[in-house]
């Protein structure tokens, strides 16, 4: 229980990666506060599975692209749990196409959601964790694509290449204040989004094609996030923790 008696805020946490950190968080001891767009059934159903562990579970609906919602997540999830000592901030948004005929109101919604919405829910967060005193931990979910330039993700992969250096700065800013701030880099991770665009059974023939031989799962991120939410990451600041199974070194068998 590694987390016992901290408190966290994870944004976008009711399916997909989100839900598997809440989860893992919750595992380790800590209180969550469980934010996704909309008051849904998945939200609700991810609260509930965390309040079984007997870890306190808060559902904090709103828009963790929008600023002034972002404030208010915050605020929520402070007035509800008392603190925050850990972020995860994971809201992303992204839509595939071909670079010339992507739309540019696509092109900003993808950004917005992906990179900026990151720095208004942390800088509220970090204002936060800086009057309280006593550091704290962020953690950016950011991707894979950060290396790669995967055709047909000319918005996301750039949203996530700014994380990383929005997140290492924010790093740099912060560590005199004794909070922690890094990046997890997914791979290809098995989610119900990743479902949707590709398909049950395109997923199934991509798992042995990758070098550990299947998908990354959401529990998988969530251990991660762990570790860099502990004291057992107290020395780890403005790095970026890969967690893709190796995805990458694909290109050394080609």
């Amino acid at each position: 229980m590694k987390l016992m008696g901290k408190s966290a805020l994870v944004t976008g946490a009711a399916r997909g990666i989100g839900r598997g950190i809440a989860l893992e968080l919750a595992r380790a001891g800590a209180d969550v506060a469980i934010n996704d767009r909309e008051r849904t059934e998945a939200l609700d159903s991810t609260v509930a599975e965390i309040q079984a562990m007997g870890r306190r579970a808060e559902p904090v609906d709103g828009d963790a692209f929008a600023r002034a919602s972002c404030e208010t997540i915050v605020d929520r999830a402070v007035a509800a749990l008392k603190k925050i000592d850990i972020l995860v901030s994971n809201p992303a948004y992204n839509r595939r196409g071909d670079f010339l005929e992507y739309d540019p109101a696509t092109f900003d919604r993808v950004v917005a959601g992906t990179l900026t919405g990151g720095f208004h829910v942390s800088q509220f967060v970090a204002r936060h964790m800086v009057a309280r005193g006593g550091g704290g931990k962020i953690v950016f979910i950011s991707s894979c694509h950060v290396h790669t330039p995967y055709a047909r993700s000319v918005g996301y992969n750039a949203a996530k290449a700014g994380l990383n250096n929005m997140a290492f700065t924010i790093a740099a800013e912060l560590s005199q204040h004794r909070i922690n701030v890094n990046v997890i880099e997914p791979g290809w991770i098995d989610t119900p989004g990743e479902h949707e665009v590709f398909g049950a059974e395109a997923i199934a023939k991509a798992g042995p094609t990758l070098p550990w031989g299947r998908l990354g799962t959401p529990a998988d991120i969530g251990k991660a996030a762990v570790f860099l939410a502990s004291d057992d990451a107290d020395y780890i600041t403005g790095t970026a923790l890969a967690v893709d199974g190796g995805i990458w070194l694909r290109s050394a068998w080609e």
